[in-house]
């Protein structure tokens, strides 16, 4: 999985701010002076919201014994913070550094939903087709439609809350499990609601909507995402493996998913049961790219991204989900945390604003999420009138928990 990656020179893009432009960027950060927003140069905040960014990043990870994390806020009005915090592997002491592979959970989703909306626009698939007529097998499956899987209303459960399945993960990380067997565990459980009725998380969704992608492409789902999405952005550092191994160089990611609740590297644990849902690995730089194409739509035709773009209330205030995507507070993406990683990528379409925050760890704080603790503290400061709202957590739980949609 190593690679020789020559484009990790073009970390080096920002630009040193002299005292003069600082006090530029602050009054363009307030609104005035000429919109800088065509320019080309990057450079960073003003050295005011630099400090209290790094204060309440610096708090947060003392508080919540986060061991590192990398982080890119991108506005192009009020300029660039790109930084890493900590460290990325406990045992050598290795700090933590922005071209760090890591695993990025659910975030997966979006580009999973992606390859489906991109058979919509081909006319290989329908929104409000059955999903019966895909995978066969599901019960009910004659009433879910395509767009009720992309957009977490189909009443499945949730294959990651199975209790005896969570039992057997924690004892067997290394396991492996193929998509029709994770179907098996959810099946089990009757349905939580009819198709349509109301909004639940649930990763089965998002595994039905993998296996459409193979039925239908005849590819793989990291052969089909490699071709139709990675490749045309040029996301050269992510990837859906098809094992558990990280490629070089990574952030080691620890976790408390353990039997007995204490903490575990689980950097190579096999996420084969996340697939679809959250198996992908990419890097801070690939994300800063992904989150304003995820947001604008530009691998779809308008129509469909105004299909993707029309969400449902989640039951939490400002809090919205479309098609494998949500919206908080305007911010447009998703979080994803599996053991050992938690992430951001979003995109604020109003302030031309992404966000990337990931975290090499999934220990929730007093059952907080780590990622949204960042995510709401950073956007608090710089955005205010749009700050990250408390997700839903989708990492399996011993017990499931408000969070654990």
């Amino acid at each position: 999985m190593g690679r020789y990656r020559p484009s990790r020179a073009r970390r080096s893009r920002r630009a040193t701010v002299p005292a003069a432009a600082a006090l530029l960027l602050a009054a363009l950060c307030a609104g005035t002076g000429p919109d800088r927003s065509t320019t080309s140069v990057q450079q960073d905040f003003d050295p005011a919201t630099v400090q209290k960014l790094d204060a309440a990043i610096t708090k947060i990870m003392k508080q919540t014994g986060i061991p590192g994390l990398n982080i890119g806020l991108w506005m192009p009005r009020c300029g660039v913070y790109e930084k890493s915090f900590g460290i990325a592997d406990k045992q050598t002491g290795t700090p933590m550094k922005s071209d760090l592979y890591t695993r990025i959970g659910s975030v997966t989703k979006t580009f999973t939903v992606t390859g489906v909306l991109q058979l919509v626009d081909r006319g290989k698939v329908g929104l409000d087709d059955p999903i019966s007529q895909y995978v066969p097998g599901v019960p009910g499956g004659d009433a879910i439609t395509v767009r009720q899987l992309a957009g977490m209303r189909s009443g499945l459960f949730n294959y990651t809350d199975d209790e005896e399945w969570l039992a057997a993960l924690r004892s067997d990380p290394h396991r492996s499990y193929t998509p029709r067997q994770l179907l098996d565990i959810a099946f089990r459980h009757p349905p939580a609601f009819e198709p349509g009725a109301k909004w639940q998380y649930s990763n089965t969704n998002t595994t039905l909507l993998g296996m459409l992608v193979e039925k239908v492409s005849g590819q793989s789902l990291g052969d089909y995402l490699q071709e139709h999405v990675f490749t045309p952005l040029k996301l050269t550092d992510t990837s859906l493996p098809g094992d558990s191994a990280m490629p070089d160089p990574h952030a080691h990611g620890y976790t408390d998913f353990t039997p007995t609740g204490a903490i575990a590297d689980a950097t190579n644990w096999n996420p084969s049961w996340a697939w679809a849902a959250g198996g992908i690995i990419s890097d801070l730089d690939d994300l800063h790219t992904w989150a304003p194409a995820l947001a604008d739509g530009r691998l779809l035709t308008r129509k469909t991204q105004a299909e993707r773009l029309r969400t449902f209330s989640i039951g939490i205030p400002g809090a919205s989900y479309g098609l494998g995507i949500l919206n908080f507070n305007g911010w447009l993406g998703h979080n994803g945390d599996l053991p050992g990683y938690e992430s951001i990528a979003a995109q604020l379409p109003t302030e031309r604003a992404s966000l990337v925050v990931l975290i090499n760890t999934d220990t929730d704080y007093k059952g907080m999420n780590l990622s949204t603790m960042i995510g709401n503290a950073v956007t608090s400061i710089v955005t205010p009138d749009h700050p990250w709202s408390r997700p839903a957590s989708t990492r399996p739980k011993q017990s499931p928990t408000p969070d654990n949609r």
